[in-house]
């Protein structure tokens, strides 16, 4: 979804043409994988980083235009709400101390743009949902002005036929509606990239699925919308229903959402892709030029551009992606589930984490997606997101287990196990790891401590919007030392 597009107005003649070739393209891929054309040597990984601008007061700054253009970097990006902004993260192998260079290049990038951007009256921050958001600045005005969100906008809601509503239920209630998708870009996230062979992509795709509740518990970093207290990751809820194209009657009829965990465990990387052409209507059916049959037998590697746009307007939360790097095409798992923040500390370590256990889980000669239901996956991940920490999960062998327990007892050493054989430094791991222990044996991750805070200063005497406020300054200041949250002062 990062590709530009011109203006359009869709006819019903270009939705019959987009649907031909998708469908052409599908059968395209499917021969490049029967013909083993995709790189497989060597497994990359990559991260993608959203954030938000603010004010000196903390508030939404919708200045993202002015601030890339002073970032001037073709590494930085706006995303859907003018308060966004996304870095792009070059990929790398993961060897030796891969992580520390990862690391810094990630500071400096942000302490680069945060630089420019106080020279503009705003501030950057990491986090999943910005605390002192309100609905006034999730509007269609507040779009950024780029031709795809509005288009994007425009098709959401004519699949619908009426406004979005927008309920969640948690700590606090919160039923409200909106006539476009800009709720959404209050959802920041970091996206986390494995490239792997054709041939492994399922067993990836199925261990990213099996520990999707896991990551989210740990890393959970968004439990105010609105004003309200409500899941400690409320992106979770909130991306699944601002850009959900169905009305009422669609979800009573069991359409799928194009904000989908899934409905089962895959045998190849083909399954999803054909899943995304079978089961939902195109958003943006712009054609180009290429046919990618032609392209094939001259001996090219065809771009597939269709296939890949509609993959794009279907947020699976692993995602599988198909691109051309070179001349060489490749297929990688798109970790989607973990909201931005707190530090680059934090972001590293759950990077470290999940490239660790996605790793050994995918190489387990009893895969744990044997033993358990496609089910107990997907009702993991909704636990996680309202409990956080706090939550009970399933898991193989242990059945209902807190979050803590299951991290220290059984997934820490295999995400150690893990990065060794990625070839990370052990002192490096063991730095990394060594903050996803401190959360659990605390019990403290951006989301304990944003209530913590937020619930310290209304004590005080503080207004609620005087505690969100005062908290999310305090949060800034701590997400530029790089200290991990967890070690976060409660003042």
């Amino acid at each position: 979804m990062g590709r530009e597009i011109q203006p359009i107005k869709i006819s019903g003649e270009d939705r019959r043409t987009y649907r031909a070739k998708l469908a052409r393209s599908l059968d395209v891929f499917a021969r490049m994988l029967r013909e083993h054309l995709f790189e497989s040597d060597p497994c990359l990984v990559g991260q993608e980083i959203e954030l938000n601008l603010v004010d000196d007061d903390g508030a939404p700054s919708m200045r993202n235009g002015d601030v890339l253009a002073e970032i001037a970097d073709p590494a930085w990006a706006t995303e859907v709400g003018q308060f966004n902004l996304e870095i792009n993260v070059p990929p790398r192998e993961l060897t030796g101390d891969a992580v520390v260079g990862l690391e810094e290049e990630i500071r400096q990038s942000l302490n680069h743009g945060d630089g420019r951007a106080r020279g503009l009256g705003s501030r950057l921050v990491m986090i999943g949902i910005l605390p002192t958001l309100r609905k006034s600045d999730v509007t269609e005005e507040t779009l950024s002005p780029n031709e795809r969100f509005r288009v994007l906008n425009e098709q959401i809601f004519a699949a619908r036929g009426e406004d979005m509503q927008i309920e969640i239920e948690g700590a606090e209630q919160l039923l409200t509606h909106s006539d476009s998708i800009t709720p959404e870009a209050a959802c920041t996230s970091v996206q986390l990239h494995v490239q792997v062979s054709p041939d492994s992509f399922a067993d990836y795709w199925n261990a990213a699925q099996a520990i999707a509740g896991v990551q989210v518990a740990l890393a959970a970093n968004s439990p105010f919308l609105f004003g309200k207290q409500l899941w400690h990751e409320t992106r979770i809820t909130l991306f699944e229903q601002a850009t959900d194209t169905r009305p009422d009657e669609l979800k009573r009829q069991g359409v799928r959402p194009r904000v989908w965990f899934g409905e089962r465990w895959i045998t190849s990387v083909f399954d999803l892709f054909e899943e995304n052409i079978q089961y939902f209507p195109a958003l943006l059916p712009i054609t180009e030029d290429e046919d990618p049959v032609a392209m094939l037998e001259q001996g090219g590697c065809p771009e597939l551009a269709e296939m890949s746009l509609h993959n794009g307007t279907i947020y699976r939360w692993n995602r599988p992606v198909y691109a051309v790097v070179d001349g060489k095409p490749h297929v990688r798992v798109e970790n989607r589930v973990l909201p931005a923040g707190p530090s680059v500390a934090d972001v590293m370590a759950n990077a470290a984490f999940y490239y660790g256990l996605v790793r050994v889980l995918a190489e387990s000669e009893r895969p744990v997606w044997t033993q358990m239901s496609f089910a107990a996956a997907a009702e993991n991940l909704q636990a996680a997101a309202r409990h956080g920490l706090a939550g009970t999960l399933y898991w193989p062998g242990l059945g209902e287990v807190g979050v803590a327990e299951l991290v220290l007892r059984r997934l820490l050493p295999m995400a150690r196990d893990g990065l060794s054989r990625w070839g990370v430094g052990t002192a490096h791991a063991d730095r990394l790891l060594g903050i996803i222990e401190q959360r659990c044996l605390t019990g403290r991750n951006g989301a304990t401590w944003q209530i913590a805070t937020m619930s310290a200063l209304a004590e005080r005497g503080a207004s609620r919007d005087e505690a969100l406020r005062g908290m999310t300054q305090r949060y800034i200041d701590h997400m530029h030392t790089n200290e991990p949250a967890h070690g976060w002062p409660l003042d």
